[in-house]
């Protein structure tokens, strides 16, 4: 059954940056804060689709650029 959530005393800047970025994704407020949530509590696993729309965020194109990233990412904890 769902829940309703609330956030009380968001600071204007917090909300204006929300707007924002739903403006960008398409998406009401609402709709970019479920986002966000289910991004954050999300399966550990990416689909195919997801890992490659990311990929190509990333700009990556050769095997040495990603190896590169990956181990950039990997010495950086």
């Amino acid at each position: 059954m769902p829940v309703n959530l609330s956030a009380k005393n968001v600071p204007d800047d917090i909300v204006e940056k929300l707007r924002k970025r739903a403006k960008r994704h398409h998406r009401s407020l609402q709709g970019e804060l479920m986002a966000i949530l289910e991004e954050a509590v999300g399966p550990g696993t990416l689909s195919l689709e997801e890992a490659d729309r990311r990929i190509k965020a990333l700009g990556l194109k050769t095997e040495d650029e990603a190896t590169a990233w990956v181990r950039e990412l990997r010495d950086s904890r």
